[in-house]
């Protein structure tokens, strides 16, 4: 187990330089964006797509400082109505995928999307109660539509040998564990989660127990640290569906924040622990997204934080048992 960046955070610098200020953090892995809403700063496809000696130049970079790639990320809405959008977001993807197997990644990471309501609709719509029926009815046709997409794109990725790592995200078709499940099981194992607690904490669910619910099923593929606060004065007068900017902090019900300021060092041990239980041995690839400091110091700090946190070794023999 090791401790990754996603990049993003670091776009305004060159791929060289971002590179190397991660590797003297001992940063083990970086998760490269390659599209979508996290952009393509330091891996734009169409100059590494077939490109074999760009794709060399990427290896020779990332050995030169002892790193490795933990994903590709895409994120994007493959589903959605518009059909202009849900084509470039498909194309995104399946040139994602097929990236990946050429620089021997893993795992590339998105979004499940979001469909319309239904099939004369232009605008997604995240369905969160069965009634009034009509919602139930929207849900039911939105669930078709997702299994019909990934579930081609499942056979997509297995063709490439890739997995695919969905961000359980509100404003998406797939936002929690049982739903992430729900589409794995009418699709195929190459559908998994990129699991990022941020988005789960302020939905109230249980991250170490969610963790072993995935785990079990092999549906882990990536993770994302990231943490987040519920700040529960303002949850009190108006609960945690807060649409309110990232950026008016002091009156939100949550913020995303760096490793260790939503919750501390024991909290992400016991994560550390439960990944290794479930057998996941992967990077903890950090995102910082906390408008509460730059982003050099929110790296820097959760870097520190997992540092700690993190495996290094393997388990040995249990003598004592």
């Amino acid at each position: 187990m090791e401790v990754g960046v996603l990049t993003v955070a670091l776009g305004g610098e060159s791929k060289a330089d971002a590179f190397e200020y991660l590797a003297e953090q001992g940063v083990g892995a970086v998760e490269l964006g390659c599209g979508g809403f996290v952009g393509e700063d330091h891996l734009p496809r169409e100059e590494y797509l077939d490109d074999e000696d760009a794709q060399e130049e990427l290896r020779e970079l990332l050995d030169e400082h002892d790193l490795s790639i933990s994903g590709l990320s895409t994120h994007n809405n493959p589903l959605h109505p518009e059909e202009e959008q849900a084509a470039e977001a498909d194309q995104e993807l399946r040139e994602a995928i097929e990236l990946a197997a050429q620089l021997d990644v893993d795992v590339v990471n998105g979004f499940s999307g979001l469909p319309a309501g239904g099939p004369d609709d232009s605008v997604p719509n995240w369905i969160t109660a069965p009634w009034p029926p009509e919602h139930r009815e929207a849900y039911e046709y939105q669930r078709e539509v997702a299994i019909d997409y990934w579930s081609e794109i499942g056979e997509f990725a297995d063709d490439h040998g890739v997995d695919i790592g969905l961000e359980m995200h509100p404003n998406m078709f797939v936002y929690e564990p049982r739903g992430l499940l729900d589409l794995r099981a009418e699709t195929n194992d190459r559908i998994g989660a990129n699991y990022d607690p941020s988005h789960l904490f302020w939905q109230g669910i249980d991250i170490t127990e969610s963790i072993r619910l995935l785990g079990e099923e092999g549906a882990i593929h990536h993770f994302h640290a990231k943490d987040t606060k519920v700040y529960d004065a303002n949850a009190r007068e108006k609960g945690v569906l807060d649409t309110l900017p990232y950026t008016e902090e002091a009156d939100r019900s949550w913020l995303f924040r760096s490793i260790g300021y939503g919750h501390g060092e024991e909290f992400w041990k016991d994560v550390v622990s439960t990944l290794r239980m479930v057998g996941f041995d992967g990077a903890l690839s950090i995102e910082h997204e906390d408008s509460l400091t730059s982003a050099n110091e929110g790296l820097e700090k959760a870097i520190d934080v997992l540092d700690r946190a993190v495996f290094e070794t393997t388990p040995g023999d249990a003598y004592w048992a």
